[in-house]
């Protein structure tokens, strides 16, 4: 495997609070030998678990850029046994670009590792990232939330591993967060997600879909700060107790979970976010933007539980996710 092109200007190793850049040689029109300049800090004190805090994997999601960019700023070398590594805005051309995918090449970042050294921006940051982030950490955190096109309600998530073992040591950080919602989380296509890199490396991985709309809330960036200072803990990285917080643990259990546009369309959602819903029940309605006088067409819940997923902008495409109905665990 060659080598990454991104070298760092911080020392990992280093004790003490680092704050630098993950630098990528990217030579274009207007900087024959320019690079992107992706922001790092690094907090080490001593030995002690590792974890990598991570934000914007798709540029369009703000709760992780905004709790991770103060946490940054705040975090003292002292309060910490071991080291965090915090990436604010993973994916920074996106972040910049204010869209999901990089401008650049249009690379979904969460959807391209394992990533390739000599590959495109995005599949070098994906390698970077596999390669050298990965490995240092024992728990990694990827804070996400419903962009632009989706709206959720707040939760950590984890998925079903072969491992039980590190299966339970998944949910116990994701119970930790302390999110209103915690889920396991069904995805409708796994293959080259951060999240499938760092669970097949044996590592403790929790993710979070805290809102969307393309925007934050003061409730959706409270969540994230308290959630990301509660992981930090419950990895022994910080000192204190884990604040409890009530949180609806929800499930995902199969296909039927999802209901997916089979038009274009005005959307009309007859069901808000967080309600309880009923299999059968009309959920949505997609009216012809042609023309008048044609009745809408109806889609309906397959199954019951809670609306734990919308999409957002009032049209949507053949194609898209209208909705995603999860069960509610009970304890």
């Amino acid at each position: 495997m060659k080598p990454s092109p991104i070298k760092p200007t911080i020392d990992f190793e280093r004790d003490g609070v680092q704050h630098g850049f993950l630098r990528l040689p990217y030579s274009r029109d207007d900087s024959a030998w320019g690079a992107i300049m992706i922001p790092v800090t690094v907090v080490k004190n001593g030995h002690g678990p590792t974890a990598l805090l991570t934000g914007a994997n798709h540029g369009d999601e703000y709760e992780g850029p905004v709790a991770l960019a103060k946490l940054a700023h705040t975090l003292r070398a002292e309060e910490v046994r071991g080291r965090v590594i915090i990436v604010p805005f993973l994916n920074y051309p996106a972040f910049r670009a204010a869209s999901r995918t990089s401008p650049i090449d249009k690379g979904n970042l969460n959807r391209t590792f394992p990533g390739k050294p000599d590959g495109t921006v995005t599949e070098k940051i994906a390698d970077y990232v596999e390669r050298h982030l990965v490995p240092l950490a024992d728990y990694v955190l990827d804070i996400h939330a419903g962009g632009k096109t989706l709206d959720f309600v707040p939760f950590a998530a984890v998925h079903i591993l072969p491992d039980k073992g590190q299966q339970e040591r998944c949910e116990a950080a994701m119970r930790a967060f302390g999110a209103p919602y915690s889920m396991k989380m069904l995805e409708i296509d796994s293959v080259g997600m951060l999240d499938t890199a760092v669970e097949e490396a044996g590592k403790v991985f929790v993710t979070t879909e805290l809102g969307g709309g393309g925007s934050s809330s003061a409730a959706s960036v409270a969540i994230a700060e308290r959630g990301v200072r509660n992981f930090l803990v419950h990895a022994d990285i910080l000192k204190g107790e884990v604040a409890p917080q009530p949180s609806i643990m929800l499930d995902m259990p199969d296909d039927d979970c999802f209901v997916t546009s089979l038009h274009d369309g005005l959307l009309e959602m007859c069901v808000d976010l967080g309600r309880e819903v009923a299999a059968g029940e009309v959920i949505a309605r997609i009216y012809d933007t042609t023309r008048t006088g044609v009745v809408p067409v109806e889609y309906r819940a397959k199954r019951a539980g809670i609306l734990a997923s919308r999409h957002f902008p009032g049209l949507v495409q053949r194609g898209d996710t209208l909705a995603v109905v999860a069960v509610v665990v009970k304890d």
